[in-house]
C-alpha cells in the first residue's frame, strides 16, 4: 500500500515563506483521494471498520505515521485507553395499547455504551417539561424518579446534564431500561428529531433515544407497555493519537491542525472522517521540508467517536508551557459530505446561535476561511461550536480554533440547495455513521435512488463529494500556509486550564453527543 502511495517531490522550494495559492494548487484532488482508497482498503481487509481499538484503525495509524516519517516529520504515537462501545443489534416494540414495531435509526437509536439485554414493562415519564420553554432537567437528580420506575422503563427528557447521568440514575432507581427523548426546547431539528448520542461510560440497562414528538406521544399514552432489546459490547481497549511535527519553525508558535482518524464501528468512515484525515495528510505531505516561520503540528486523533477521548487525552496531558505554545488549532471533521454545505466554524458568533464565540483569535481564523471562499465565489454557512468534534478540548482550555464542516445528519433545506445545489430533504451525509460511508455506498446499503439523484447533481467518489473535498482541501492548505507565515493576528491568551468535564481517558465531553 505504501509503495503505491509514495511521497511525491516537494511542491515548492524550501523557503521561510509559504505561498498559500501555490500550496493550494499543489494539494490536488487525486492526491487526497489516494488516501481515501488506502483507508477503505484498511477497513475492507479488517472487518469493514476503522474504529479505534480495531485492526483497521491500527493499519490507518501505521499508514499516516509512516508517510509522515518518510516526509521528514517528527512523529509521536501517543497511546491511551478508552471505553469501546458497539451495538450489534437491537429491537424496539410497543406491546400495548397499540402493538407497533419501531425501526432502528429511523424511529429510535441505541445510545452508545447502552447496556446489553432486554427490558420490558410500562413506560414511566420522569419529570418531563412539555410546555415552552421546555427547560428540562429530567433524570438529572435521583429524586426525579418515583417508585413506579422500579421494574419498568424510564422515559426521560434531554437537557441540563449528560445522557449518561440520566441513564445511571434510572438504573439506580430500578428501571430495567431507559428512553431519552429529545428536549423540544427549540423548533430546530437538533432539538426535535431523533438524535444520536453517547452515555460516555457503560450502563447496565438498555438505553435508546427517540425524537421529541415520539417522546410526547409516549408520555401521553396511558398504560404504554414496550420491549427494548439491545445487543451491545462494552470493554476497555487500547488505541492512539498520531502526532507529527515539522522540523522547522518557531517552537513557541505552533500552528496545529487535526482530524479524527477513527470511524464508527459500523463502517469504513470514508467521509467521517476519512475526508478530514486525508485532507490534512495531503497538505502536510506537500509542506514537507519547507522551512516555515512557525512550527507546524498535525494530529490524527483516536477514539473521537468514543467521545473525543484522544484529543482530550492529548490536551489534559500537555504541560502548561507546551499548551501555551499552541497559537491556534484548525479542525477538519467531515469535509466531503455528498450533499454538502460549506460550513465554517463561527468563531465570532456572528450567527448568534448555539454555543457562542470561540476563544479570542477564533474570529481571525474564521476570517481567513471566509476570505478564501469569497475569492472562490462560494457561499458559506456559520457552523456552531457545538462541542461535537475535536476542537472541543482546545476551546475549553482557551486555545483559539476554527475549521470546516460539510454537514452530517441534518437535512438539507431548499435555501441550502439555492446556494450549493443538491437534494433538499436529504441529509448532508445520508450515510452518516452507517456502513455505507464507504467507497461503495449503494453496495453497502445506501438509498440507491437518492444516490442516483446525488450523482446527477454532483460528481461523487464513493460517499464523498469531489467538489466539496477538493475545495475544502484547498481551504485547509490556505489556512495552514497563512498561519505558518504569520500568527500576529492571534491575540495572547491566559494560562491553560483543564479540558471541560475531564476525567480518565475513557470519558470526556462531547457536546451534542453527550447531553
Amino acid at each position: 500500500m505504501l509503495g503505491t502511495f509514495a511521497v511525491a517531490s516537494p511542491a515548492q522550494a524550501t523557503s521561510s515563506k509559504v505561498n498559500p495559492d501555490k500550496l493550494a494548487k499543489s494539494v490536488t484532488l487525486a492526491g487526497v483521494l489516494r488516501h481515501l482508497v488506502a483507508l477503505q482498503a484498511f477497513a475492507s481487509l479488517n472487518g469493514g471498520t476503522r474504529a479505534s481499538g480495531s485492526p483497521g484503525f491500527d493499519r490507518s495509524a501505521d499508514y499516516v505515521a509512516t508517510l509522515m516519517r518518510l516526509a521528514g516529520y517528527r512523529v509521536t504515537r501517543q497511546p491511551f485507553q478508552f471505553n469501546f462501545c458497539e451495538d450489534t443489534g437491537s429491537s424496539f416494540a410497543q406491546n400495548s395499547p397499540t402493538p407497533t414495531t419501531y425501526v432502528d435509526q429511523v424511529d429510535y437509536d441505541v445510545l452508545d455504551c447502552s447496556g446489553d439485554g432486554t427490558a420490558a414493562g410500562l413506560v414511566v415519564p420522569v419529570d418531563l417539561v412539555l410546555t415552552t420553554p421546555n427547560a428540562s432537567s429530567s433524570g438529572c437528580e435521583a429524586t426525579d424518579f418515583t417508585p413506579a420506575v422500579n421494574g419498568n422503563i424510564a422515559l426521560v427528557q434531554r437537557g441540563t446534564c449528560p445522557f449518561g447521568q440520566k441513564a445511571a440514575n434510572a438504573e439506580a432507581a430500578g428501571a430495567t431500561g431507559v428512553i431519552i427523548m429529545n428536549q423540544g426546547n427549540t423548533t430546530g431539528p437538533d432539538r426535535q428529531d431523533l438524535f444520536f448520542g453517547t452515555l460516555g461510560n457503560p450502563v447496565g440497562i438498555p438505553a435508546i433515544s427517540v425524537s421529541y414528538p415520539m417522546g410526547v406521544a409516549f408520555a401521553g399514552t396511558a398504560n404504554l407497555n414496550v420491549t427494548i432489546t439491545t445487543e451491545t459490547i462494552a470493554e476497555v481497549r487500547n488505541t492512539e493519537n498520531v502526532i507529527a511535527e515539522s522540523r522547522y519553525g518557531d517552537p513557541n508558535e505552533v500552528v496545529m491542525s487535526g482530524a479524527h482518524l477513527d470511524s464508527v464501528p459500523a463502517g469504513a468512515g470514508i467521509n467521517d472522517n476519512g475526508s478530514g484525515s486525508a485532507g490534512i495528510l495531503e497538505v502536510a505531505l506537500q509542506l514537507r521540508n519547507v522551512k516555515t516561520k512557525n512550527k507546524l503540528r498535525f494530529a490524527w486523533w483516536g477514539a473521537e467517536e468514543a467521545n473525543l477521548v484522544g484529543s482530550t487525552f492529548y490536551i489534559n496531558n500537555l504541560p502548561a508551557e507546551e499548551h501555551a505554545k499552541i497559537a491556534l488549532y484548525l479542525n477538519f471533521d467531515m469535509i466531503g459530505s455528498p450533499n454538502y454545505t460549506f460550513g465554517v466554524y463561527d468563531g465570532d458568533d456572528s450567527a448568534a446561535e448555539g454555543a457562542g464565540p470561540g476563544p479570542a483569535g477564533s474570529a481571525q481564523i474564521e476570517a481567513v476561511f471566509q476570505a478564501f471562499f469569497a475569492r472562490r465565489g462560494e457561499a458559506t454557512a456559520a457552523s456552531d461550536f457545538t462541542g461535537r468534534s475535536d476542537y472541543g478540548p482546545f476551546i475549553a482550555t482557551g486555545i483559539p480554533a476554527g475549521g470546516l464542516f460539510t454537514g452530517a445528519e441534518v437535512h438539507k433545506t431548499a435555501a441550502d440547495v439555492a446556494l450549493w445545489g443538491g437534494v433538499a430533504g436529504a441529509q448532508y451525509d445520508p450515510c452518516y455513521h452507517q456502513k455505507c460511508d464507504s467507497l461503495t455506498p449503494e453496495r453497502d446499503g445506501a438509498d440507491a435512488a437518492l444516490y442516483r439523484q446525488l450523482r446527477r447533481e454532483y460528481r461523487l467518489f464513493g460517499n464523498v463529494n469531489t467538489f466539496a473535498i477538493d475545495t475544502n482541501a484547498d481551504a485547509v492548505a490556505t489556512a495552514v500556509a497563512t498561519f505558518a507565515n504569520d500568527t500576529s493576528t492571534i491575540p495572547p491568551r491566559v494560562v491553560a486550564t483543564t479540558a471541560a468535564r475531564s476525567a480518565p481517558a475513557a470519558t470526556t465531553a462531547h457536546g451534542l453527543w453527550l447531553e
